[in-house]
């Protein structure tokens, strides 16, 4: 059994705020450290209120960063991305044999599926505490009151958003515990989609915009509520949401902007993803940002990491030269080409399918893929001073395209090339995970040598996303004409060719132009699901004319069958890794297991398993309302 500090019933139970008292010089950017004052003795000031809010902001920022960040989790459950580690078998690869609720789901080497289950959980339990203790201490003014009050409903909803599109219907508080309690039972999602919607109608109506980057805004609250309506299918009503953040003081990022926009060799994508951009009041596209910067207190130690996470690990000796077959590549800061400072030293845990990195690409002019932002192992060199003896004509020269040695074990063993291309051999958005302040031309990295990308500012919602969004909802309303209008706002800042046909519009061609610009932003596995749920309550056919139904939600449903159409990992079963693994998946992943742990500890109530999933067959209908 796990200790009891990793559990929900201690993630909700009364405990330590994060919150301080008596702070010294504080930056708006910059929450005071964690301390173990109990509410009681915290919270009694506007102040203190203040930093239990910018600390809840801490809880949204941990799923980006640090090595194995929990988006690589999010990530390999979808048709765009799968676990590249290949020298242990224990990554989340053969799904089938290694997501179960007793499994190690909360570690680097394993998975962070119980990492978000334990976060979330504890995120909501500090939001609770805010929400009853709203009118302990008297407020300057009803309004800024309220906008506290409407900053918890974000970071609840936020969430419980993540929980019910993870792990369905689920345990779901909405007050304070004030002890310890055994008895949860499980919520039925639509039951708390519906409990979301109303607080963050609320937070839109008192929040404001114009604020730090790193504090919720009016527009993060719609944002959020337009997600929370299309999962309810309320399509209208998550229109209105996000032209509450189109019609507002966001805008696209069309011109140069920031610390690099003089330099010609640049572009507009580019520069709206350098750390020192993102949150700028120039920045007009960023809704809602994480903040992280090792000059400020409570940085992530060692960092974002995600070159580290999202880069081939193009210098572990298997890229050999094509002529004699010698390791071409290596990665000290200190070689006549120093690859490891231009792009970082990755070791391929992120590794994009070829869905993500070529059959999406359909044009020559995205700047997303353009040369510059985009890497292709071809534009690499040989580095490796030692082929200057061994094999002299290709010190310097571009790496060859491999070629497969063994066909009939695609993926695995490479005559010229690596002999491990699932996690050597692949392309990145440069421009999205280089991480370099100060807008040099080489990686910033102040914990480790070489570069694996240091603290950094990070989007969580941007406008481009709320116009994919709407786009998504006038899909659902059979009106694909709008849908391309938007999805042509978001192309045409990226010079990618305008969509022309509506009659070819359809989720497909949101899901393909999210993967285009939402690298390591979206949650893609939670994105998929709550898509995958509309199409089973509607009925609504997929572009192919499949139908799903909820009824039957864990064995067949759009998620799965939209990953197995384009991963090519998972359905082709001759992909192996170098420690004997295979990438398998099934239908029931669509929703996460539930912590047996937590089952068990919960004595006198009854938290039902997800189907697919050892222990489904004790379940209960859930509650219908929340408790």
């Amino acid at each position: 059994m796990k200790k009891t500090n990793k559990n929900i019933i201690a993630a909700l139970t009364l405990g330590a705020m994060f919150i301080a008292q008596g702070c010294t010089k504080r930056d708006e950017l910059s929450p005071s450290l964690p301390s173990k004052f109990t509410p009681d003795a915290t919270l009694t000031s506007v102040a203190a209120f203040t930093d239990a809010a910018l600390n809840l902001n801490i809880g949204v920022r941990f799923e980006f960063f640090s090595d194995s960040a929990p988006l690589l989790t999010e990530c390999v459950f979808t048709d765009a991305y799968v676990e590249g580690t290949t020298d242990k078998t224990t990554p989340a690869q053969d799904l089938n044999v290694r997501i179960t609720p007793t499994s190690n789901n909360d570690s680097d080497d394993y998975n962070k599926i119980f990492r978000y289950w334990y976060t979330w959980y504890a995120g909501v339990k500090d939001a609770n505490v805010i929400i009853s203790r709203i009118d302990n201490i008297s407020w300057p003014t009803p309004a800024a009151r309220n906008a506290m009050l409407a900053t918890a409903y974000f970071h609840r909803a936020y969430r419980y958003y993540r929980l019910v599109h993870q792990f369905g219907d689920v345990p779901a508080p909405f007050h304070e515990e004030q002890g310890v309690n055994t008895g949860y039972q499980t919520v039925s999602r639509t039951a708390i989609l519906k409990q979301l919607k109303i607080d963050l109608e609320f937070a839109v109506a008192n929040l404001t915009d114009g604020g730090a980057k790193g504090t919720v805004t009016k527009g993060a609250a719609a944002h959020l509520l337009c997600k929370v309506d299309l999962a309810l299918g309320l399509f209208d009503d998550a229109i209105t949401a996000a032209n509450t953040v189109i019609n507002g003081p966001y805008h696209l990022m069309t011109n140069r902007f920031g610390i690099v926009a003089s330099d010609a060799t640049k572009n507009v994508i580019w520069d709206l993803h350098r750390p020192d951009n993102k949150s700028i009041a120039a920045n007009t596209e960023a809704i809602y940002n994480v903040i992280d910067r090792d000059n400020l207190t409570g940085a992530i130690t060692n960092g974002s990491q995600v070159m580290r996470n999202c880069v081939p690990m193009w210098h572990n000796g298997t890229i050999l030269t094509p002529t004699n077959h010698k390791p071409g590549v290596v990665d000290p800061i200190t070689a006549e080409y120093p690859i490891t400072l231009w792009y970082g030293r990755g070791i391929g845990r992120c590794r994009q399918t070829a869905y993500a990195t070529k059959y999406i690409w359909t044009d020559n002019t995205d700047l997303r893929h353009a040369p510059g932002n985009w890497m292709n192992m071809t534009d690499l060199v040989y580095n490796n001073s030692a082929i200057k003896t061994t094999d002299p004509a290709w010190y310097g020269k571009n790496l060859q395209q491999w070629v497969d040695a063994d066909a009939k074990v695609p993926g695995r063993v490479f005559l010229n090339g690596p002999q491990d291309s699932i996690r050597a051999w692949f392309g990145w958005p440069h421009y999205k995970v280089f991480i370099n302040w100060g807008g040099g031309n080489t990686a910033v990295d102040k914990w480790w040598s070489p570069p694996r990308g240091t603290n950094t500012d990070w989007y969580v919602f941007r406008e481009a996303e709320t116009y994919l969004l709407r786009a998504e909802a006038y899909i659902w309303k059979g009106q694909p004409a709008l849908a391309m209008a938007d999805i042509n706002q978001v192309r045409a800042r990226a010079q990618a060719q305008l969509l022309t046909d509506p009659t070819q519009v359809n989720i497909g061609t949101i899901l393909d132009e999210r993967a285009r610009e939402l690298f390591w932003e979206e949650p893609r596995k939670t994105e998929l699901t709550r898509i995958a749920f509309i199409f089973a309550q509607t009925g609504i056919a997929d572009y192919k004319g499949r139908t799903y139904s909820v009824a039957n939600f864990s064995t067949s449903n759009f998620f799965y069958d939209r990953i197995m159409e384009k991963n090519d990992f998972y359905k082709n079963p001759n992909v192996v890794t170098n420690s004997g693994n295979h990438f398998t998946i099934s239908p029931y992943h669509v929703l996460w297991p539930i912590p047996q742990s937590d089952i068990d500890l919960n004595v006198t109530g009854h938290i039902n398993q997800n189907k697919g999933y050892n222990g489904a067959a004790t379940n209960v209908p859930p509650l219908d309302k929340i408790p």
